[in-house]
């Protein structure tokens, strides 16, 4: 029997990830994600994911170091972005980028596990940093230095805004935002990434694959679509007759459905609090109000919860992030997730070459082109 996008089919044991989809639950390393969104913070879940367990206050002061020391991208990097069309796709320019500092990273055909964690961390800490610098970059602003005692969220806010101090608020959304995007199991780009590092391929190179897959609008575009939507709609007394006009034409309300969750996606819980307090904040709750009803409605014709995109777009409109810096932030977080996987991959290697179940033709007879 074939499984159709290996749907059910087990591929690999794993310590880092667990996902409960009938209860709801997703879990990291033993801990549950909602005691990570209102306890933790994203640098405590990287540690967590590369290491197995919650740092000691001394491990959590040394990675922050380390990630605070290692945001910086070469000037070679830089200077090659400001040369790319300023209409290139942000998931292009990171892909392109990532690809590029593998070249002016010592460690980089490096396999000893060390140089594979001194990569992680140079990744992790560089991601934002390239996201940031390309939309200074297309928007004419300047390329400031980050801040080595900024967190990775606070960074990346600071860089955006080319060297405006992040409000403590948003900072905060961004933090849990990426805590709740930090890992996912075997997802499309994490599996990706997996099986390049199957071949033993270079971490940069394993990364790359995963942010291609990771660029495919059936993975991290959804959000992106779900702002679209919310702004075309405009008002929450268009609401109903927009999402009636979309179900009647039996076209897709993004942000809905899961392929693991078959209840409400645990992470949704937070980002729509956060909408609604971001909202708040501004003195303006439209997006909320209007992903509320959407998401009554939805629930009402179609049986499908909310998932994680669906919430996390209004929380980052409502940080004034560009809709197509959406998924390169979902990078920014998961960055943390694929090299975790691609760590283990190393760890306890046997290269991923599933079979076919071929269809096609058998037993043709090769006839000479001058007969044909």
């Amino acid at each position: 029997m074939v499984n159709a996008g290996l749907e059910n089919v087990v591929a690999a044991s794993s310590k880092i990830c667990e996902i409960l989809g009938d209860e709801g639950k997703l879990i990291y390393q033993g801990y549950d994600i909602h005691e990570l969104a209102e306890k933790s913070n994203y640098e405590e879940v990287v540690y967590l994911l590369w290491n197995g367990r919650l740092p000691r206050k001394k491990e959590l002061e040394t990675l922050k170091e380390e990630l605070g020391a290692n945001r910086a991208i070469p000037d070679e990097v830089t200077k090659m972005m400001k040369s790319f069309p300023k209409d290139a796709v942000p998931m292009e320019v990171l892909r392109t980028a990532v690809s590029m500092l593998s070249m002016y990273d010592p460690d980089a055909e490096d396999m000893d596990s060390k140089a594979n964690i001194r990569k992680a961390i140079k990744l992790t800490a560089q991601f934002p940093t390239i996201v940031a610098y390309w939309d200074c970059i297309r928007n004419g602003r300047e390329c400031v230095k980050p801040k080595a005692e900024h967190s990775t969220a606070g960074s990346f806010l600071h860089l955006l805004h080319a060297g405006k101090e992040p409000d403590p608020v948003a900072t905060k959304s961004l933090d849990v935002a990426l805590v709740l995007h930090a890992e996912h199991s075997f997802n499309a780009s994490t599996f990706a990434a997996r099986v390049a590092a199957g071949t033993l391929t270079d971490m940069h190179s394993a990364v790359v694959a995963a942010i291609g897959a990771l660029k495919g609008p059936l993975h991290g575009g959804a959000n992106q679509e779900v702002i679209r939507m919310l702004l075309d709609i405009g008002t929450v007394d268009n609401v109903e007759p927009y999402i009636a006009k979309m179900l009647v034409d039996k076209k897709k309300v993004m942000g809905f459905g899961h392929r693991v969750y078959h209840t409400l996606d645990p992470r949704a819980v937070h980002l729509k609090k956060m909408s609604e307090e971001l909202g708040k904040m501004k003195g303006d709750t439209k997006f909320y109000d209007m992903s509320v009803k959407i998401q009554d409605l939805v629930k009402k014709d179609k049986g499908l919860n909310a998932n994680v995109d669906f919430y996390s777009a209004s929380v980052y409109y409502q940080l004034g992030i560009a809709d197509d810096l959406f998924t390169p932030i979902f990078a920014i977080a998961r960055i943390s997730g694929w090299t975790a996987h691609i760590l283990e991959q190393y760890a306890n290697n046997k290269l991923i070459r599933p079979d076919a179940d071929y269809i096609g033709l058998m037993d043709l007879k090769y006839v000479p082109i001058e007969e044909r």
